[in-house]
C-alpha cells in the first residue's frame, strides 16, 4: 500500500456543536455541514493542509455506514497531534481550545524528548496533543 491519507473522520454525538467547536472555537476553515438531504449523509469537512481534511460525522451515521455497532468512545485509543512552531504557540492553542469548550487534560510542559506539549479533549472526547517538536517543524 502506498500511504496517502486524505481524510481523518471523527465520530461526534452532535454535529452542529462539533462544527461550532472546530470552526468558531479553533478557527478551522469549513464550508459547514453538507449532505443534510441524505439520510445518514450530513458531514462537515475542514481543510487541515493540502490534500488533508478533517471530517466530522455523527457516530450513529458511521455505525450505519460501516455496519458496526455503536460503542462508547475510547479516548486513549487514538490521539491527534497538532504540531506548531514554538512553545508560545502551544500555549496559545491550548488556551484557544479551552476557551472554545475543550477540557485540558495535561497542561503544556517540557517533554522528556526535548519538545513541549500538552493535551486537550474536544467536546466529543477526542484527544489532541498540541506539540512543539524541534525535530519536526511544520511549514510556515
Amino acid at each position: 500500500m502506498h500511504p496517502h491519507i486524505s481524510v481523518l473522520t471523527l465520530a461526534v454525538q452532535d454535529l452542529e456543536r462539533a462544527v461550532a467547536f472546530y470552526r468558531d472555537g479553533l478557527g478551522l476553515p469549513t464550508d459547514g455541514i453538507v449532505g443534510k438531504e441524505f439520510e445518514h449523509g450530513a458531514v462537515a469537512f475542514f481543510d487541515l493542509q493540502p490534500q488533508l481534511k478533517l471530517a466530522l460525522w455523527a457516530q450513529r451515521d458511521i455505525a450505519h455506514d460501516t455496519g458496526l455497532p455503536q460503542t462508547p468512545p475510547c479516548p486513549t485509543g487514538f490521539t491527534i497531534g497538532h504540531n506548531v512552531r514554538g512553545k508560545e504557540e502551544v500555549d496559545q492553542v491550548m488556551a484557544q481550545a479551552r476557551d472554545a469548550g475543550a477540557t485540558l487534560l495535561k497542561p503544556a510542559q517540557d517533554t522528556f524528548w526535548g519538545g513541549y506539549a500538552g493535551y486537550f479533549r474536544d467536546p466529543d472526547g477526542h484527544v489532541w496533543e498540541v506539540v512543539w517538536n524541534p525535530a519536526l517543524m511544520p511549514p510556515s
